[in-house]
């Protein structure tokens, strides 16, 4: 299975059969074919890292399980804090441990036949095994590990069993997230949606800005529509700001570095200036919270994480906001956002729920409406590949260029 890259106006082939014109979005069958997104499974989600969770959701003494493409993972925290994670499956005869989601707990007990593991993944007790059974083999019989990287409060796992390299988007992750301390926040409020689109079209949304403005008044309160990767607008008033706002990034030592997929990588790591006036992504522009981390002063800019194929998050002075995508199948992907404030922080004291969430909760559900509508479209007779802007949907001709790479490999 190879790509050929001809010119301009040539033609990519053949992944599970599907042929693309470079600078047009892709194919039907790329969206809606359930062979191509078997493909997908098997070849994109299951050989890179995936974002699953901030670290915490995963509190000492606990567990959360999640799953895609057949595969589950369940992270556990032991009490002294390390984080371990497992793939989700009994060793005695393979059930499933545990259901999605999460919770507190001791130990991990299969429902079958209630053999216990420990928070670490060691087999514990398994009854009716005859005598001296966990002595003898307990050592060989302990949860299988799933490779897994926790960085700056976010935590991936990849469930190859030769992941690829990491260390890069670790180092960058962590260069702008330090200071703010996710791995201290907590999650106020958690919501699920079900998607009628296919996961890409939702990654596609993601990778411009060229539908805000006409879509998405919250969000532009206070962003720009610019600064997304491959966006060649100028404007400036951004240029102005950005420029403003960077010195006063330097001057609280807050990392100014922009990192978009180095070399075709995974991942990018951006801050981003706010507009004049406005200290966080609110409505009223003032804070929702208290001062995330280490943060001194409010004017931090918006700090933006995307790692493909299924997360993008981002991280104010004073709450953070984390997606995931897990692809469900060709037209339906489920979606999760996970809302952070400062550990210790009270609601209706030091924050509002409702002010935390205004603007990405609105602005995601504004996405979701778009991406289902353009499935639709996809989906019809009617609908053939079009043209890319030039201008604002670089990053979007980028994204076909690594899902085909990852599609290629064996």
């Amino acid at each position: 299975m190879t790509a050929v890259n001809t010119d301009a106006g040539g033609i990519v082939s053949d992944v599970v059969g599907v042929r693309h014109r470079p600078g047009y979005s892709l194919p039907r069958a790329a969206y809606t074919d359930a062979d191509v997104f078997a493909s997908d499974i098997e070849r994109v989600f299951l050989r890179t890292w995936l974002f699953v969770s901030a670290s915490a959701e995963v509190p000492p003494g606990s567990y959360t399980t999640w799953s895609v493409g057949g595969e589950s993972v369940v992270l556990t925290r032991t009490g002294d804090s390390v984080l371990h994670a497992h793939h989700n499956v009994c060793r005695h005869r393979g059930s499933r441990l545990l259901d999605d989601g999460g919770g507190r707990a001791r130990t991990l007990v299969c429902g079958y036949h209630s053999w216990t593991y420990g928070l670490d993944g060691a087999l514990r007790a398994a009854g009716d095994m005859g005598e001296g059974f966990r002595e003898r083999c307990g050592a060989e019989l302990g949860l299988r590990p799933v490779p897994v990287r926790e960085v700056a409060g976010l935590v991936f796992v990849c469930f190859a069993e030769q992941p690829p390299p990491f260390d890069g988007a670790a180092a960058a992750i962590a260069d702008q997230l330090g200071p703010y301390e996710l791995g201290t926040a907590e999650v106020i409020a958690r919501f699920r949606y079900r998607v009628a689109a296919n996961w890409k079209t939702l990654v596609e949304n993601n990778r411009e800005c060229y539908h805000c403005r006409p879509n998405h008044p919250e969000f532009c309160l206070s962003n720009y529509e610019l600064g997304v990767n491959g966006d060649g607008r100028v404007d400036p008033e951004y240029e102005a700001e950005f420029a403003r706002q960077r010195a006063e990034w330097r001057a609280q030592g807050l990392s100014e570095k922009q990192v978009s997929f180095p070399g075709g990588a995974f991942y990018r790591v951006a801050r981003l200036p706010l507009r004049d006036g406005f200290e966080t992504e609110s409505l009223s522009g003032g804070l929702v919270a208290p001062l995330l981390g280490r943060l001194t002063r409010p004017r931090a800019g918006s700090v933006r994480v995307v790692t493909l194929p299924n997360s993008w998050s981002h991280v104010n002075a004073d709450y953070a906001v984390t997606t995931r995508l897990t692809p469900v199948d060709a037209g339906t992907t489920d979606v999760d956002l996970a809302f952070l404030v400062r550990g210790g922080a009270v609601d209706g004291v030091d924050y509002r729920t409702e002010d935390v969430v205004a603007v990405w909760k609105e602005t995601s559900e504004q996405d979701w409406e778009l991406c289902e509508r353009n499935f639709a479209g996809i989906s019809s007779r009617g609908y053939l590949p079009g043209p890319l802007s030039p201008v604002t949907e670089n990053s979007i001709a980028d994204f076909h260029r690594w899902w085909f790479r990852q599609s290629e490999k064996d």
